[in-house]
């Protein structure tokens, strides 16, 4: 059978047309491209894309169907999804489910058969903006696509209670902060012996500190980061009490709590290719990515910090240190699956920080 027409319009007043699969209903959202060539299931099921429809660059999507196993959290948040070829007869021991049968699970409708290469191009032109999934270009509403905003994104992802997780031969007790987690981010910390207690993103400070851990850590999640200033005005709360690693969204919250400054970037860094270059030491890293904000590097050394890392290409914010208070964050992921692992020994930097600590 022979799937339904789909149209994408798009802020700036063009339209393509493709095939719809997955769930079968217009929705508006902020379009964003993903360079990934692999892990398009973690780019599904990652938090981080909440309020976003998500396009694949890589023209194939699908080949090995849907893995449960790998998914990053518990669904999908991403608005919708758009490919350039969807594959229908997966092949992999481990595939539960086709790409089609996932979308129409998690309610989320998907495109294919569209020019993913000239959206790109556009938004890369351009910079991000809304669009309008729609089954007839006349159902496009402008006002509405033009009004849209991410808005209270981190409490839409966070974990609504406490959530405990216990390490074999744990060594160290560990508070993660949610505001919109990578499962990966539990999985590492565990396997260095920490036991993890996730908390939702608004806990009050006095209450983490409650918990007396050895460490807390800030999680990556969506949206605009000046966004949350409950959580900011936490954060402050917390900071020199304990040795603190954020990673993502935790590395602009925690700026922004040192009196730093974020800003939103063209296009964004989303994909698992990004350079980052160490200051000290000059080396170039390879990392997994997805954010749409960075933190403003000329404020960094106002806020007390010292930039660690900064992108290759671009030159903007991928770290800072934070000496004096025993803190310290990323903008990339370090704990990426898929992408590369280049960079999962600063997961052991927390870890000695925190047996430092003890």
């Amino acid at each position: 059978m022979e799937e339904k027409k789909v149209f994408i319009c798009l802020e700036n007043g063009r339209i393509f047309e493709g095939r719809r699969f997955g769930a079968n209903k217009n929705v508006i959202g902020e379009l964003v491209f993903t360079t990934g060539m692999c892990g398009y299931i973690e780019t599904l099921t990652d938090p981080s894309y909440y309020g976003q429809i998500v396009m694949q660059t890589f023209p194939l999507i699908g080949n090995y169907g849907f893995i449960k196993g790998d998914a990053e959290s518990g669904k999908s948040y991403v608005s919708a999804y758009i490919v350039r070829e969807k594959c229908d007869e997966p092949s992999n021991f481990r595939c539960d489910e086709t790409l089609d049968a996932y979308l129409k699970e998690n309610d989320i409708p998907g495109i294919y058969g569209v020019d993913t290469r000239e959206i790109t191009k556009i938004i890369r032109e351009s910079g991000v903006m809304n669009a309008m999934i729609c089954s007839d270009p006349a159902e496009y509403d402008e006002a509405a696509v033009k009004a849209y905003c991410v808005k209270n994104a981190v409490s839409s992802v966070s974990c609504i209670s406490p959530l405990p997780i216990a390490a074999e031969n744990a060594r160290f007790n560990v508070v993660l902060l949610d505001y919109g987690k990578k499962e990966n981010i539990v999985r590492e910390l565990v396997r260095r012996g920490c036991n993890v207690a996730v908390l939702p993103h608004n806990t009050r400070a006095e209450d983490v500190l409650r918990l007396e851990p050895d460490g807390i850590m800030l999680s990556n999640g969506p949206g605009d980061p000046s966004e949350n200033d409950e959580c900011v005005r936490e954060l402050n709360k917390l900071i020199g009490k304990k040795p603190i690693f954020g990673i993502c969204l935790g590395h602009q919250l925690l700026a922004l709590a040192m009196g730093a400054k974020t800003h939103k970037l063209k296009y964004g860094h989303r994909g698992v290719n990004q350079p980052v270059k160490c200051i000290e030491t000059g080396r170039t890293y390879i990392s997994s990515q997805n954010h749409g904000y960075a933190v403003l590097n000329e404020s960094v050394e106002e806020s007390g910090g010292v930039i660690s890392y900064v992108n290759a290409n671009d030159g903007t914010n991928e770290g800072v240190d934070y000496p004096e208070k025993n803190a310290f964050s990323v903008q990339f992921h370090p704990e990426a699956c898929s992408g590369p692992h280049d960079t999962r020994f600063i997961f052991d930097r927390f870890i000695k920080m925190m047996g430092g600590n003890k």
